[in-house]
């Protein structure tokens, strides 16, 4: 039985405060981290997710004073109602993307953010989008996710937003900050916190791969030598070999992953 999340306070720093959006993709909700240095007024917005059944209003009552908001990739699901909190709480919105920025210059690689004696450190985390990051606040030896890294399950990777290359690369470079020791637990976007980090990880380099080499396997069946990414019905043939253990009301996500497996293994 799947244990059920509805959030909570987290560490000296944080709370999670989870959106009413339950779904598929979406797990419980998504989880809005509000961080805050102990002793301090102003707070962190990470995530302040949709707009459904009044998720804004509840964020506006429930955060007090608010510096800045954060956003740690596109999807509406995160985004959606960051300008207006931003707006009502007089603050700056950040985010990798211009265009999700307010009032503020995009976020960089490696920039340390400073709100009332709240330090994050941005890492760039690309793959499950091409804008995602993830925020590392050293105080708690955590790392804030995103969708990069779920708390049930794994992430999907839509191509061509989503790339498998760059989602490699962003997993080994979180992983690498878990096996030095700088990141314990890991604090997702949507389900519960990850109190083995480097497991965690280190798991998902290991299931990716495992998956990869089932759709080589799947192309060798189809007797596909390199995957045509034009070929619109390709994706759902390797779903129907490589996803058989999965229920069937996944397998349009699992296409999404698979399109991203595709383009990887063809090279694009």
């Amino acid at each position: 039985m799947t244990e059920s999340w509805s959030g909570g306070t987290f560490g000296e720093r944080a709370r999670c405060l989870l959106a009413p959006n339950p779904g598929l993709m979406t797990l419980d909700g998504t989880n809005t981290w509000v961080l805050r240095e102990p002793g301090r007024s102003q707070a962190v917005v990470v995530d302040p997710g949709p707009v459904e059944e009044g998720h804004l209003d509840l964020l506006d009552e429930e955060t007090g004073d608010v510096g800045l908001v954060l956003v740690t990739h596109h999807h509406f699901d995160h985004s959606e109602t960051a300008e207006e909190l931003g707006r009502r709480k007089g603050c700056p919105v950040r985010s990798w993307r211009p265009t999700y920025t307010f009032d503020a210059d995009p976020l960089t690689d490696g920039e340390v953010v400073e709100v009332d004696g709240l330090r994050l450190e941005v890492v760039f985390t690309p793959g499950h989008t091409d804008d995602s990051l993830s925020l590392l606040l050293p105080a708690e030896k955590t790392l804030l996710t995103g969708d990069m890294v779920l708390g049930r399950g794994t992430t999907v990777i839509a191509w061509p937003d989503g790339d498998l290359g760059s989602y490699f690369e962003s997993i080994e470079r979180m992983r690498d900050l878990a096996a030095s020791g700088s990141v314990e637990t890991l604090w997702p976007a949507h389900g519960p916190v990850l109190d083995d980090a480097l497991g965690v990880l280190e798991y998902y380099l290991v299931h990716r791969r495992q998956r990869l080499a089932q759709v080589e396997g799947a192309l060798q069946q189809l007797n596909i030598d390199k995957p045509d990414l034009e070929d619109e019905e390709l994706p759902r043939k390797v779903v129907e070999i490589v996803y058989q253990d999965v229920d069937e009301s996944l397998w349009g996500a699992a296409e999404w992953s698979v399109r991203a497996q595709l383009a990887y293994l063809a090279g694009r």
